[in-house]
């Protein structure tokens, strides 16, 4: 879903990433301020009850994550290293979203969301991981129902409607599928990669039989 919708965006902020590569910045530091910028919307507003504000924040430093896309396709300095940073800043933005919903609902006695927001802040460090160890030792893992986008989509777009007066509920359902989602997302890769672990072995007896 979010796929088709970083492109539609990528080239309305077009100008705007031409723009900023004029005066100097570069697409680092626009990646690094929206992860800051997000981080802040999450742990300063969030997990005050803020919800509604904190999600247009947040909304609004996520499209830093097209615009520095934008910007290094621009530039020509697409690369690993870009790709790298953005990746583990998503690591840092996600947790600190759910680590905001876990704070807020658990002062809220919202027992139920607290634990699913805890679960989608562990899996959703887990999901990742299972395809970059799958890729690292040869494999691929990129099998899964819900990408990370979407999670975030559903994620934001559960917690503003919250925010705005709908019943809480609402947040715990979207929060417990996500969390079903991202725990099947992961057996579904380990259990991806074995398949894949046990045919390289059949080709090769010694292929497999390391453990980290």
């Amino acid at each position: 879903m979010l796929k088709h919708l970083r492109a539609v965006v990528g080239r309305i902020l077009g100008p705007i990433a031409a723009f900023l590569l004029r005066i100097g910045l570069t697409p680092d530091v626009v990646t690094i301020v929206g992860t800051l910028g997000a981080m802040a919307g999450s742990l300063g507003l969030i997990a005050r009850g803020e919800l509604f504000a904190g999600t247009m924040v947040i909304t609004f430093f996520v499209l830093f994550d097209v615009l520095d896309g934008t910007m290094a396709r621009q530039a020509g300095t697409t690369g690993p290293w870009g790709a790298f940073l953005d990746s583990v800043l998503d690591r840092f933005a996600d947790g600190a979203l759910f680590a905001a919903l876990t704070i807020y609902l658990a002062g809220q006695d919202e027992n139920v969301a607290a634990v699913a927001a805890l679960a989608c802040l562990v899996l959703g460090s887990i999901v990742p991981y299972a395809r970059a160890k799958a890729e690292s030792i040869g494999f691929t893992a990129t099998v899964g129902i819900a990408e990370r986008g979407d999670r975030l989509l559903l994620t934001l777009v559960a917690t503003g409607l919250v925010g705005l007066g709908l019943p809480p509920v609402l947040l715990t359902v979207v929060l417990v599928v996500l969390a079903v989602l991202s725990l099947v997302t992961a057996v579904h890769r380990m259990l991806y990669v074995r398949r894949q672990a046990l045919a390289a072995q059949r080709v090769d007896p010694a292929a497999g039989e390391g453990h980290a």
